[in-house]
């Protein structure tokens, strides 16, 4: 069975996604290493997304440009689930599947469909469930170098939570962005 990753490009201040979900800022950062993202694009079968994103990429189609109009610049190919509470309202769209349930039925479907190959986590409330369940097996990292200053924080938890990351790997092909893995540190 594949792993169970939240995977991101955040900016330096902490957010992945600019207000309204702006990700144009993602445009103006360096340019991964060759074959860097088709090589991650590839491990995923089944990426895991909100409602807000959605929404926003749906609205911001005309004006996103080819790296964030769709999940790994174009390269992925894969089960889209949506998670929201009105799972109708997308049955026209044929490319995702929408889902009202928690994320631990929704992390089990995706293993069933995902097989061997890895779930992706690319929302970052969908991402605190998961984690407040202990579902995500680990963490890829880039940072972006670009401050923000609002927007979807990475992980925001009212009054706070600790939660401890062991290093696993560094992207040194991509030194730029910061790229880093991590696994739960589990006692």
């Amino acid at each position: 069975m594949g792993k169970v990753a939240w995977g991101f490009t955040c900016s330096i201040d902490g957010f992945i996604a600019g207000p309204g979900h702006d990700m144009s800022w993602l445009g103006e950062t360096a340019e991964t290493a060759e074959g860097t993202t088709e090589d991650m694009a590839s491990r995923v079968a089944v990426i895991i997304s909100g409602r807000r994103g959605y929404d926003a990429a749906k609205a911001q189609a005309d004006i996103r440009d080819e790296m964030t109009a769709e999940p790994y610049g174009g390269a992925w190919s894969g089960t889209e689930i949506i998670l929201t509470h009105r799972p109708e309202e997308l049955a026209a769209d044929a490319s995702v599947t929408a889902m009202n349930c928690t994320i631990t039925e929704a992390v089990e479907r995706a293993q069933k469909i995902a097989g061997d190959r890895d779930i992706q986590i690319i929302s970052a409330d969908i991402a605190r469930q998961a984690l407040e369940v202990d579902l995500i097996d680990e963490l890829q990292v880039y940072v972006a170098p670009v401050f923000l200053g609002d927007g979807t924080r990475i992980f925001d938890v009212p009054g706070g939570r600790r939660l401890d990351w062991e290093l696993a790997t560094i992207d040194e092909a991509n030194p730029r962005s910061f790229g880093r893995t991590y696994r739960p540190k589990r006692d």
